[in-house]
């Protein structure tokens, strides 16, 4: 059994967390602390993110992928994860959307506008949307060869300790095949009947990926699996072992 922690955080969609929502590990493998928390609790590293991310989306040509007015207000993200060196530098990150209410909350319906599929992506998300849903978007990685795999693998886990800390069942995010093959190693599983979309452009052949809490440690990696659990021991230490009362899985 896996135990995670019940933050109680509160946001506007009645999903409550006290005001302890700042957490921190180090992470041996990519050589750097991760940090997890609401962009109104750390908003000079919540800049820093925004600014990795712009600088990563534009390098690729794909800036146009940002929702840059949810971004900068940080109004959609309920939570973020950064990945910071011990230089202060920050290298990675990701933020949850939500938790959404049905599927026009979701970018995923942009992304397959007039593409087939369309429907099969909002039956997805509304059918699952009365247990709790969180859309990890906007991740990016330094362009460091040597680093890059390490630091996707965290990024990976962002969405298991996310629907943890929340206590909401299901996650989603979309990408292209090389990205999501990475996100697999922590128990995602890619939505195969839903026919991939170009999107942001022909270059990408982006397609949708779900993690249900009650089941993705069956799918996880163990390297994966050895990390996740050893992080959400670490986040009860830090919130205390008696918010911790939450199952998130099991290898069985």
């Amino acid at each position: 059994e896996w135990i995670a922690v019940n933050l109680q955080l509160v946001d506007s969609t009645d999903h409550v967390l006290d005001t302890r929502t700042s957490a921190s590990w180090w992470d041996d493998d990519a050589e750097c602390t991760v940090v997890v928390a609401r962009p109104v609790d750390e908003p000079a590293l919540w800049s820093d993110y925004l600014d990795g991310a712009v600088r990563s989306y534009r390098k690729h040509g794909v800036e146009c992928a940002l929702d840059m007015d949810a971004l900068r207000s940080g109004s959609d993200t309920i939570l973020f994860f950064a990945a910071v060196d011990e230089k202060g530098q920050i290298l990675a990150g990701s933020r949850a959307k939500g938790p959404l209410r049905d599927a026009d909350d979701s970018h995923a319906v942009i992304e397959w506008a007039g593409r087939p599929g369309l429907a099969a992506v909002r039956k997805m998300i509304n059918d699952r949307a009365p247990f709790g849903i969180l859309e990890m978007k906007s991740a990016w990685v330094i362009d460091d060869r040597e680093r890059n795999r390490s630091l996707t693998e965290v990024l990976a886990r962002s969405g298991s300790h996310s629907m943890a800390l929340l206590d909401i069942q299901f996650c989603m995010a979309t990408a292209g095949d090389y990205v999501l093959n990475r996100w697999k190693s922590s128990g995602g599983l890619v939505a195969t009947h839903i026919p991939a979309t170009p999107y942001p452009d022909e270059r990408y052949q982006t397609k949708m990926m779900w993690w249900d809490r009650h089941t993705f440690m069956k799918h996880s990696e163990p390297q994966q699996i050895i990390k996740m659990r050893k992080e959400s021991m670490a986040l009860m230490d830090m919130f205390g072992r008696d918010e911790a009362a939450l199952r998130y899985g099991s290898t069985s």
